[in-house]
């Protein structure tokens, strides 16, 4: 898979999934936009990408105002002049009893990880219609396909990613821009460290849970990442690639 002289836009990439998949297109050849909140993170992960012979730029931008986003984009095109694939990563979790869920924690969970993939989708595809097409990816989760205790907030939340995915799609196709989302299990990411709480119980519990025997590791996300934005994918769209070890086969 080449993506020599693409224009990939990642967003949530100062960590996690985000960051090691930017890395993984950068060294494919694509010159790459990381974005996120964490400016001394972002710029490292760049220095990084520099350093391996890659092309970056990072941009900061909340992708929960719109106005940033706009920005975002803007600058992509400013820098590079197109946007070939867009990796719509960014996102936070959520746990606790419905009961104690807050108006705050609604609005912090549904506009990080749904209103963000809409505003970016809003400013995205404009862009890629001009120059006759391209690929978005959406980050969703295995939350998107099934139902858990404890973490209503964000399982209604990755429902509807998969759904804005779906719609999407259809809506995009005669356009030439393919949307799919990625939907992984328990990923060794910061925010998973956060979801565990350094428990080693719950931890030992999560792991348990995914038949592979392991939990997931960003670049298992990242390669499944790449491949649904390849020309290899060129017949997929409106669909969701779960990536989970098994945890939804059971």
């Amino acid at each position: 898979m080449s993506f020599q002289d693409k224009v990939v836009l990642v967003t949530g990439a100062t960590s996690g999934i985000g960051r090691i998949t930017a890395m993984a297109f950068a060294a494919k050849g694509a010159r790459v936009v990381l974005s996120g909140r964490r400016v001394e993170d972002g710029r490292a992960a760049v220095s990084e990408i520099e350093k391996a012979g890659g092309t970056a730029i990072f941009v900061a931008a909340d992708v929960t105002k719109e106005s940033e986003v706009r920005a975002l984009v803007e600058a992509t095109t400013a820098r590079f002049g197109r946007l070939d694939i867009a990796f719509n990563n960014a996102g936070v979790e959520w746990s606790g009893p419905l009961e104690t869920a807050s108006e705050g924690d609604y609005r912090r969970v549904f506009d990080t990880n749904v209103f963000s993939v809409i505003a970016s989708m809003k400013y995205e595809v404009p862009v890629m219609r001009r120059t006759g097409g391209g690929v978005i990816l959406n980050t969703s989760s295995i939350a998107g396909h099934i139902g858990m205790a404890d973490t209503s907030l964000y399982i209604a939340a990755k429902h509807a990613v998969e759904g804005l995915t779906k719609s999407a799609a259809l809506e995009l196709a005669k356009h030439g821009i393919r949307v799919n989302s990625v939907a992984p299990a328990a990923i060794e990411t910061p925010m998973f460290d956060r979801f565990a709480g350094n428990d080693r119980a719950k931890y030992d519990y999560l792991k348990s849970m995914h038949p592979i025997g392991r939990l997931g590791k960003p670049e298992d996300i990242a390669n499944a990442a790449l491949f649904l934005c390849s020309e290899q994918a060129s017949f997929i769209t409106g669909t969701s690639l779960l990536v989970d070890g098994g945890f939804t086969a059971q």
